[in-house]
């Protein structure tokens, strides 16, 4: 369905993207998964014709992003990542505008957006920008869905939004995959990899793994142990010194501490209970974050 080939882009003179070279199948919920300024909203304003790229090309269904601009806008709906509907309108003017804007009506087209709008419309008169946040986030998502594009392309949809506003919208998106719509969808949140058919793990505009969130997690391949407790961050600067340890990275109130091989775990923790740590190191199984950043370490490596 869509195909990033040998993508790249800079802003004067700085690298947004670096040679992307990504694939997403029609009916896929795909995830790009990555910290603020890893180049997400670029490749994505690249993919709905907002930026052209320096280098490379894009296919939508097919077509070039550039030649075909405007196919692509007609079968495209996009959530930026910044709330972008008219303010002073009301929920359903704000609807209704961009149905027309398609050359089409709320009541043609109000099947595809139902089970989100029904949540709207004890709201429907009010203004856009008197709505909560996840409020606003399902108005947002009903506009980009009203003309039934192929492709859904959300930027960073749920960032600043309460977790149970995030729980919502995530089973919204898993409802409208099952009907088969295709979904890119960018985010910061790591725990949101998981709820993705397949991801990529972006950083400074580059690709460093694309697998299932299973797979990633399958390949991580490195003893991981947890430091858990009041205080224990002030281990940190003992730990990356320790040749033995690969990595450690606060994780919360605990700390992520990967080694070579489980055979130097003895070692650590006598060199941690000389520093005045009581407990032992407890074995977890890793995270979309443990993975993130230990690729993130190799690629800096």
């Amino acid at each position: 369905m869509i195909e990033f080939r040998h993508i790249s882009k800079s802003f004067a003179g700085t690298a947004a993207v670096q040679d992307i070279n990504l694939s997403v199948g029609e009916g896929e919920l795909f995830g790009l998964i990555g910290p603020d300024g890893a180049g997400k909203s670029t490749l994505f304003r690249m993919l709905v014709t907002l930026l052209l790229p320096d280098e490379g090309e894009i296919a939508f269904n097919g077509r070039n992003v550039v030649d075909d601009y405007t196919y692509v806008r007609s079968h495209v709906g996009y959530m930026p990542g910044t709330f972008a509907l008219y303010q002073d309108l009301s929920v359903e003017e704000n609807l209704h505008f961009f149905a027309t804007l398609f050359g089409t009506s709320i009541q043609d087209n109000y099947h595809l957006i139902e089970g989100i709008y029904k949540q709207l419309e004890p709201f429907k008169k009010r203004r856009a920008g008197a709505l909560s946040g996840g409020m606003k986030q399902k108005l947002a998502l009903s506009c980009a869905l009203i003309h039934k594009p192929l492709v859904l392309v959300l930027d960073e949809p749920t960032t600043g939004v309460d977790a149970v506003s995030r729980k919502e919208f995530w089973e919204m998106l898993q409802k409208l995959r099952e009907d088969g719509l295709t979904i890119l969808v960018s985010t910061a949140y790591m725990d949101e990899a998981t709820l993705c058919d397949r991801v990529a793990l972006i950083q400074k505009g580059r690709i460093l793994r694309v697998d299932t969130p299973q797979g990633i997690v399958a390949r991580f391949g490195k003893p991981l142990y947890r430091l858990s407790g009041a205080g224990v961050q002030r281990f940190l600067p003992l730990l990356r010194a320790l040749p033995q340890v690969h990595s450690a990275q606060p994780f919360g109130d605990s700390v992520h501490i990967t080694l070579g091989d489980e055979e130097q775990m003895d070692e650590v923790v006598q060199q941690l209970r000389k520093a005045g740590y009581k407990d032992g190191l407890q074995p977890v199984t890793p995270g979309i974050e443990d993975c993130f950043i230990d690729l993130m370490l190799e690629a800096n490596a």
